[in-house]
């Protein structure tokens, strides 16, 4: 009772209310800073383009009367939904890839028994701080038939070294008498992997996972370098030609949601909506993954970092 009663009177100190004010405050701030701007183009991407295009500053509502004219413009574009299911496809088959081949690395760098594992740790972390550069990287991909076809996009970036360490350090804090009980009851290797591991090791697996998903959604730059076919474009690609190169020549640009572009200003006008239309389809489903693994994603970072 008198621990309650200390505890209650140091909550009320003027020291402890200022800082949790300042502290509140601050964190208020942030967050408001780190969410305008998803609010600025989500406002804008349902804005009207004739006063989008013209506006300035702070944006904190829709201009002029809301409409999703600028999302049927985007969605009439077959290039946008066929670089959407490319990314999808990318995605799912690149992320399983990554976990595969991050657990099986993770797994046997974690065994006590293995041999040479100091030389084989050393060979793996090099690669982490040098490369033979873009252009050998390039030749060697195209000599080897990964260029401008599906596995381009999903096996030279099948395993992430810094990932499979993290997962390998998550392993290594697992208490070994769990895998010595599975060995006496005569489980091999991929049944203590499976059913032993794994089950333990949760929440790092999910931030790992996370890791990949977000970075193959995101994933641009190997897409420009090994793609020359338009149609294994995915959508990020296309994104960055829109924002970066300013390339919005859409063949929808014409009419959008009934609405007739007739004039060069007019066109002008929706190809500016249709940017933040583009940032929105391609931020949002990403977005919509993180709720569901936000709970593992503090322990899963603690637990890979706590050994080294």
């Amino acid at each position: 009772m008198a621990k309650e009663q200390k505890s209650k009177i140091g909550r009320y100190k003027p020291s402890n209310i200022l800082f949790n004010l300042i502290n509140y405050s601050f964190l208020t701030i942030l967050t408001l800073v780190c969410f305008y701007p998803i609010l600025h183009v989500i406002l804008a991407s349902i804005s009207d383009p004739s006063l989008l295009i013209k506006h300035q500053g702070i944006l904190l509502k829709p201009l002029g009367e809301a409409s999703l004219n600028g999302y049927r413009l985007v969605f009439k574009d077959s290039s946008i939904l066929v670089g959407f299911k490319n990314t999808l496809v990318y995605v799912g088959l690149g992320t399983a890839v990554n976990m595969i081949f991050t657990i099986c690395g993770a797994y046997a760098l974690s065994r006590r028994d293995l041999l040479f594992k100091g030389p084989v740790m050393l060979m793996i972390t090099v690669t982490m701080f040098f490369g033979g550069g873009l252009i050998p990287w390039f030749l060697i991909m195209k000599n080897i038939g990964m260029y401008n076809n599906l596995a381009a996009m999903i096996l030279p970036t099948a395993l992430n070294t810094w990932n499979m360490i993290i997962l390998r350090t998550g392993f290594q804090g697992l208490p070994y008498e769990l895998e010595e009980a599975a060995i006496i009851d005569g489980a091999g290797q991929a049944q203590t992997l499976l059913k032993v591991i794994l089950p333990l090791s949760k929440p790092v697996l999910a931030v790992i996972f996370l890791y990949y998903l977000v970075g193959n959604w995101n994933s641009w730059f190997n897409a420009m370098v090994l793609l020359a076919d338009r149609e294994l474009y995915p959508l990020q690609l296309l994104l960055k030609e829109i924002l970066v190169m300013n390339d919005t020549s859409m063949s929808s640009v014409g009419s959008a949601g009934g609405v007739s572009i007739n004039s060069v200003q007019g066109a002008t006008a929706y190809r500016e909506l249709v940017k933040y239309c583009v940032t929105v389809i391609a931020t949002l489903p990403i977005l919509c993954v993180y709720p569901f693994l936000q709970k593992y994603f503090v322990k899963g970072v603690y637990v890979g970092s706590i050994k080294g």
